[in-house]
């Protein structure tokens, strides 16, 4: 206080003698407008105050002490000590007692660092972290899930489990059952690793969300006798199973799909024996540059693309003054990442 009383002298005279403001507070080292303010606060009250966040302030209406040792017994008598603040304030003013506000007491808590959890109820759980895979080749990474399609009486509804392969997007196998249960998925994943070939060796993951077939001792009993490592989105997170929920929804919307119902179990399984054959054989994916999932999963994938980058970059030599950029690239991708973050995520991180 006493150096912005100097200040503010120091400010008149220079002033008096002619010197611009400006000058005199850059001999300073201090803005023109907090010159200003400290000559405004100086000249109405006869000091100025520090504003700024985090300066010391004496405050009047400060706890003592007394008062302060006289909140944090408060706080660990036995008969609050599993009590949050809400609760202490209340039974204390019922009893005629008054020793802080709800705020305070908080305030006070968190400053003697007792603001921990109190009683025998659970405590909040971390942040599971984020499910992040690599594939580099097929059946290193597996991605599933069972979704409903509608019956022929409104609330009957049929259970598609699936399984894809997340490096070449090609369905690994299918099954439509009436009920959802854990026996049923881990005879599914019987099925599949012995159809497909996965063995130990492979060292591949199951990728999934958290639901009850997911999360069932059968199934993982059953993952760990095939060499099957497993790996669970995060609760609430349905993007952390993409692959398969892009997969359902590509399934959901393909123009076959009946605009209503299914008439019967077996007419499910007939249509989605279709759609696997028309998904795996003919569907060209975005994701894999636009050759089909059966192309890229048995090795034919590379000499289509290799003839895609010919085809561009003869037509660029033929003509390039109609190209504002480099030909595109056709090469497909070599990794297959799960829930990495997008390099421009990367780079706000």
């Amino acid at each position: 206080m006493e150096n912005r009383s100097k200040a503010i002298d120091f400010l008149k005279a220079s002033t008096d003698a002619g010197l611009p403001l400006k000058v005199v507070a850059d001999l300073l080292g201090v803005c023109g407008r907090t010159l200003r303010r400290w000559r405004l606060d100086i000249s109405g009250r006869g000091f100025s105050l520090d504003r700024r966040k985090g300066a010391p302030r004496q405050v009047a209406h400060k706890f003592t002490a007394q008062e302060r040792q006289k909140v944090i017994d408060t706080i660990n008598d036995p008969r609050f000590a599993d009590l949050p603040p809400g609760q202490i304030v209340a039974i204390l003013a019922e009893e005629q007692q008054y020793v802080g506000s709800e705020m305070t007491i908080y305030r006070i808590m968190r400053e003697e660092d007792l603001l921990n959890h109190r009683g025998r109820a659970r405590q909040p759980r971390e942040p599971r972290p984020v499910p992040m895979l690599e594939a580099k080749g097929i059946h290193q990474v597996l991605a599933w899930d069972i979704t409903l399609v509608p019956g022929p009486i409104k609330g009957q509804y049929y259970y598609v489990y699936m399984v894809m392969d997340v490096w070449s997007r090609r369905i690994l196998g299918t099954e439509v059952q009436d009920v959802e249960c854990s026996k049923l998925a881990s005879d599914f994943f019987d099925r599949i690793c012995r159809d497909e070939g996965i063995t130990s060796a492979a060292a591949a993951v199951l990728h999934s969300d958290n639901g009850a077939p997911m999360r069932s001792f059968k199934l993982a009993a059953k993952m760990r006798e095939l060499g099957i490592s497993l790996s669970f989105s995060r609760p609430g997170v349905s993007n952390d199973n993409a692959y398969a929920e892009s997969l359902f929804r590509t399934m959901k919307y393909h123009q076959s799909y009946p605009l209503r119902r299914f008439r019967n179990l077996d007419a499910v399984r007939h249509w989605i024996e279709g759609f696997v054959e028309w998904y795996n054989g003919e569907h060209r994916h975005s994701g894999i540059k636009y050759v089909t999932p059966n192309q890229r999963h048995f090795g034919e994938a590379d000499a289509i693309c290799a003839v895609r980058q010919q085809t561009y970059s003869k037509a660029h030599q033929e003509n390039p003054h109609r190209w504002s950029r480099s030909p595109r690239c056709w090469k497909q991708p070599e990794i297959v990442k799960v829930n990495y973050p997008r390099p421009e995520q990367q780079r706000s991180i």
